[in-house]
């Protein structure tokens, strides 16, 4: 392996810590090495904190050294002045005379601008390390910024036979999940939950489930949660409803008296493409990415307007002799392992 292509490896390995938490600043990571020996390194803070290049550097103890140090990124150095100053002249300021970066920045306030305030100040500027792998690693940001819309999950559990949900006669009386993974599998998708920005259900898995859309079995921030009501069924007895979690929710009902306080809601046209609709608003609102977990109707709606990016299956060893069938969906099979008795399978619309 070239040296470059090892030290960009490690800057995505550290920047994986800040998933969940930097969005909408993409999740950088920033390696200085100094005659061949990591000297410093971080990712990006929580929104609004420094970013990945700062952290790195305030990691070295010795800042004389960074002179003839190499700086590595992910991603080109912002040029400009948001939350933070701009990284880019940070690094020229401690006078790094290397930049290795993986991946130019597309947003319209960076988009090269940073690499030319580098070059400009006299350092040595290297491009397109492991550039694949880079994109891979900000899937989320890419999307959202050459996309104009959230990078969109889907997530299902299907039962043996196909099923995702049971015939409402198998239901309990109460209105709760009916899980079919085990209790493995049900952890994971709390953590899938807190690295994502938002989470979203339809109307009638929140009727017929009465979900909390949190996380629970994981540590993390709870996604925002995005609620599709077409004509305001869901009332205030539903946990979706309890404003505990910030809530936007998607209807065709302009009537503001019967829209409560504490909850967002987005008007759009359900006669018209939902999924399309629902991505433009969620891009204005600067959500990144959303993971949908509702149910068959809602996920084929993302499926046949062909606004997903990853899917991610579940197979259970229980079995219904009658229920909901599971979405029928074409893509890329990437990955496939064993959670226990369960198989996941991950799928990528390529």
């Amino acid at each position: 392996m070239k040296i470059h292509e090892f030290y960009i490896l490690r800057c995505i390995e550290i920047a994986q810590s800040g998933l969940g938490d930097t969005a909408p600043n993409p999740m950088v990571g920033a390696v200085i090495v100094l005659e061949n020996k990591i000297i410093g390194e971080g990712y990006t803070s929580e929104y609004g904190g420094p970013h990945a290049e700062v952290n790195a550097i305030n990691s070295v103890a010795d800042k004389s050294l960074l002179v003839n140090a190499t700086i590595y990124v992910t991603l080109e150095p912002c040029s400009h002045y948001g939350k933070t100053p701009p990284c880019a002249d940070l690094i020229i300021k401690h006078k790094i005379k290397n930049v290795v970066i993986g991946l130019l920045d597309p947003h319209e306030k960076v988009a090269g601008q940073g690499i030319k305030r580098l070059k400009d100040a006299g350092c040595n500027v290297t491009v397109g390390v492991l550039e694949k792998e880079c994109r891979t690693h900000h899937k989320r940001f890419l999307t959202f910024q050459e996309k104009n819309r959230p990078y969109i999950i889907l997530k299902w559990a299907a039962t043996a036979n196909g099923f995702i949900a049971p015939d409402k006669s198998l239901r309990a009386r109460e209105k709760q999940p009916f899980w079919i993974t085990n209790s493995y599998s049900k952890q994971l998708v709390h953590q899938w939950r807190a690295e994502e920005q938002a989470i979203l259900v339809g109307t009638n898995t929140v009727l017929e489930d009465n979900p909390k859309l949190d996380v629970r079995n994981w540590t993390g921030k709870n996604p925002t949660r995005i609620i599709l009501d077409r004509t305001l069924k869901i009332d205030t007895s539903h946990h979706v409803r309890d404003k505990s979690i910030k809530t936007i929710i998607f209807t065709e009902i302009p009537d503001i008296l019967k829209h409560d306080n504490g909850n967002d809601y987005i008007l759009i046209d359900f006669s018209k493409n939902i999924a399309s609709q629902i991505c433009e608003a969620l891009h204005k609102q600067n959500i990144q990415s959303v993971i949908i977990e509702g149910g068959l109707q809602t996920l084929q709606t993302f499926i046949d307007e062909n606004l997903w990016d990853e899917a991610r299956v579940f197979t259970g060893v229980s079995t219904f002799k009658k229920g909901t069938k599971a979405p029928l969906i074409t893509g890329e099979l990437k990955e496939t392992k064993n959670i226990d008795t369960d198989i996941l399978k991950i799928y990528y619309n390529d």
